[in-house]
């Protein structure tokens, strides 16, 4: 049951339920492309933005207003709760994290501290809270995965090999489960703590485990996923997995206790199908096309909505997020051509039984 005025399409997806359109939000449609964000960015750090409510809402609420997406999506970093554990983090223009006290031994790990909600992320519950009292439609909160964060905590910032992570992971077993204990226990800390606000989907970023082979991952990274997503399933919201260059972790990830599985592009829609993925799944547009001409565009979004609309457990998003040279007229114009095409796609099939 959906309250008056409000959409509920996404969560309807979400749980595989019939709507009357193919529900869309993009992936850092928050800032990034948008003048209005820009401008704010001249005189504001993320840091800034993030710790003031009232800002952080707007930023957040921006998109929804402009391209009509059927969902938010909090405007934050997954870098959010690691200064309150003892993560020395900095983000940098043009770089992204940078670890200041990368963990190099068991010492480090020892030494991260734990993640108090309401005191340390006061500033996103409240925005959170402030939220649900002015969208329309439903507000996803999300957090970094425990291997991702890592990745960061020992390479010292972005990487393209994970040398030292996958060494420390193979080289001190016993230090990487700690690290997963410690920083799975942050995660669970800081999602309850969002959805107690009010968040009413979470989506959990494992944006780099893709760099992991299928042994390694069984290994190393599932044991802590299953207990953070079996955790926090029991506070009733929609789940969603996303990561980058993960076909090879397909297998396992249909059986993750998640409700919405994200497809970046090297995915089909359909091969996701194949190996038995029942479950909804959200994608899967190369972000890079949004700048090729419409004509490119519409084909690639028909395409993948032709083969996600196969089931109602499908939600149109990008394969990763949206990047600054994107025009933001491009993106209300997708979602305009995705609304359309798929109500007229679902009509037509109501009036056909």
């Amino acid at each position: 049951m959906s309250l008056k005025g409000f959409n509920d399409t996404f969560l309807k997806a979400c749980r595989g339920e019939e709507q009357d359109h193919v529900p869309v939000w993009y992936m850092r449609q928050a800032g990034r492309s948008q003048p209005e964000y820009r401008k704010i960015k001249e005189t504001h750090s993320l840091f800034d933005i993030t710790h003031d409510p009232e800002l952080c809402a707007y930023v957040t609420k921006l998109p929804v207003d402009q391209y009509n997406t059927d969902a938010a999506i909090l405007y934050k970093d997954i870098m959010t709760p690691l200064p309150f554990i003892g993560v020395d983090v900095e983000i940098k223009s043009g770089i992204g994290p940078v670890i200041h006290n990368p963990i190099r031994s068991s010492k480090d790990v020892e030494q991260l501290g734990e993640l108090n909600p309401e005191k340390d992320v006061a500033h996103v519950i409240e925005t959170i809270k402030l939220l649900r009292t002015q969208l329309s439609v439903p507000l996803i909160s999300f957090g970094g995965a425990p291997f991702t964060l890592a990745s960061y905590m020992i390479e010292g910032g972005p990487s393209r090999n994970y040398h030292k992570t996958k060494a420390f992971m193979h080289a001190e077993p016993k230090a990487w489960q700690r690290l997963m204990d410690k920083l799975g226990d942050m995660t669970i800390a800081y999602i309850r703590a969002q959805i107690n606000a009010g968040s009413q989907a979470i989506q959990l970023f494992d944006s780099w485990v893709g760099a992991l082979s299928l042994a390694d991952y069984n290994q190393f990274i599932k044991p802590v996923m299953e207990r953070i997503f079996k955790e926090i399933r029991t506070d009733g919201v929609p789940l969603i997995l996303h990561g980058v260059g993960t076909p090879h972790l397909m297998p396992e990830w249909k059986n993750m206790p998640v409700d919405v599985i994200g497809l970046d592009w090297r995915t089909p829609i359909g091969e996701a199908r194949r190996i038995g993925i029942t479950k909804t799944v959200q994608g899967n547009m190369d972000p890079s096309l949004l700048l090729a001409p419409w004509p490119v565009i519409e084909k690639e979004a028909k395409a993948i909505l032709d083969e996600g609309m196969k089931s109602n457990h499908f939600i149109f998003n990008l394969g990763q997020g949206v990047f600054p040279e994107v025009n933001p007229d491009t993106l209300k114009r997708l979602t305009t051509f995705i609304h359309d095409y798929s109500r007229e796609y679902k009509q037509q099939k109501k009036g056909s039984k």
